[in-house]
Parts: structure tokens; C-alpha cells; sequence
């Protein structure tokens, strides 16, 4: 009896998720069993349904697609997870496989990419875009053994991390607090501690810093 390997969808654009969907039920060992249209709605999802693999975003609403991938590999270690993304820098490339991903596929990839990527992090190997620089996985090996310099975003904390996305995002403190169920002063002493850390003394520095490192 074949079985099929059982994905999640997690993409904020409802006409990529249905793209997505159509290609890969076009497999018959692959089947879309849950879509979610933001970060917070992946780790539910996935929570629920317990999938093989995931296909997530990684600028998505609410919750970046980094961070959520993060969350879910320490819920769930041993789903796979391919990053699907526009963005190319290895700055990018490094950050998302260390936050577990097993694959980072960029959006302008062929259907055939996007099979050859699936087979690969199901068969337990990492899967990178041919058209990203081939010395990403030697630049990420040397950082991990060596140990790279940490930089203010390390330090930040995955609350600090949602908190400063959302206040990008425009959100009041309040707001934030109401979306994550926390105190309002909760809120404050994250958003105390985010200006600490990253040396920044205001709200449109904040903003700013969120954009200049494609957070938002």
C-alpha cells in the first residue's frame, strides 16, 4: 500500500496556496492535508494535523515564517520543512536553515525544483535552490563549528522577535497585547528590552530596523 507523504501549506496569499495545492495534488505520492495564511496559524496547524513536511512563506502576518519555523521544530523536531521565499541574500539563507528549515526554495523555482526539493528533505538531506550561491552550506558549516559573532537579532529573545514585528506592523501597545494575550505592561518591558538590546530609543527606529532587515 503506497503512502502518501502529508504536507501543510502555510502561505499568506490565497492564490499561492491554491497554485501550490493544484501542483502537488498533480503527485500521487504527496497530499495536502491543512493550509494556514499566517505564521500563528502554521504552529496550529501543524500542532493539529502532525503533517510529514511543511511548505511555509517567510514574510507572512503576525508571525514571520523564520520564527515559525523555529516554534514548530521545537514542537515538532521531526517534520520536515522546506522554506518557499522570494529572498535571496545568504544572510536570509542562513538564518531560516538555522532555524531548522530543511530546504529553502525560492518562489521563481521550477514545478521540477519544487518536487526534486520535496524528495530530497524527505529522503533526510538539505535542499537548496541551485541559483543561491553554492558556498551557503560551506559559510554555514564553518559558522556552526567555529561559532559566529552574535549579533544584537541573536540576542533577541522569539517573543522579543514577534513583539518588534508587530510593532513595525503599526500595532499600539495595547494592541500587541490583546493579539498575544498578555499584559499590556508585559508589552512595555519587551518593547524596554528590545530598545536596549538593539541600541534604538524610539518607535520609528524600531520600524526602521524592522524593514532594514526585511522583519516586516
Amino acid at each position: 500500500m503506497d503512502t502518501k507523504q502529508r504536507i501543510v501549506i502555510a502561505e499568506d496569499h490565497t492564490i499561492l496556496r491554491a497554485g501550490l495545492r493544484a501542483l502537488l495534488a498533480t503527485q500521487k505520492d504527496l497530499e495536502v492535508v491543512g493550509e494556514a495564511g499566517d505564521g500563528r496559524e502554521a504552529i496550529r496547524v501543524v500542532d493539529k494535523l502532525l503533517p510529514d513536511l511543511v511548505l511555509i512563506d517567510l514574510s507572512m502576518p503576525k508571525l514571520n515564517g523564520m520564527e515559525a519555523i523555529r516554534e514548530i521544530k521545537s514542537r515538532n523536531p521531526l517534520i520536515k520543512i522546506i522554506a518557499l521565499t522570494v529572498h535571496k541574500s545568504d544572510e536570509y539563507v542562513l538564518a531560516t536553515l538555522d532555524a531548522g528549515a530543511n530546504g529553502y526554495v525560492l518562489k521563481d523555482a521550477s514545478q521540477r525544483e519544487l518536487f526534486l526539493a520535496i524528495q530530497y528533505v524527505m529522503d533526510g538531506k538539505i535542499f537548496l535552490s541551485p541559483s543561491i550561491s553554492e558556498k551557503i552550506v560551506e559559510v554555514y558549516l564553518e559558522n556552526r563549528m567555529e561559532g559566529k559573532a552574535i549579533s544584537a537579532w541573536d540576542n533577541l529573545t522569539s517573543r522579543e522577535r514577534e513583539i518588534l514585528k508587530l510593532i513595525a506592523e503599526g500595532y499600539k501597545n495595547k494592541d500587541i497585547a490583546d493579539h498575544l494575550f498578555i499584559s499590556k505592561k508585559t508589552v512595555e518591558k519587551h518593547r524596554a528590552n528590545l530598545m536596549k538590546k538593539l541600541d534604538l530609543h524610539n518607535t520609528a527606529a524600531l520600524t526602521a530596523y524592522a524593514i532594514e532587515n526585511k522583519i516586516i
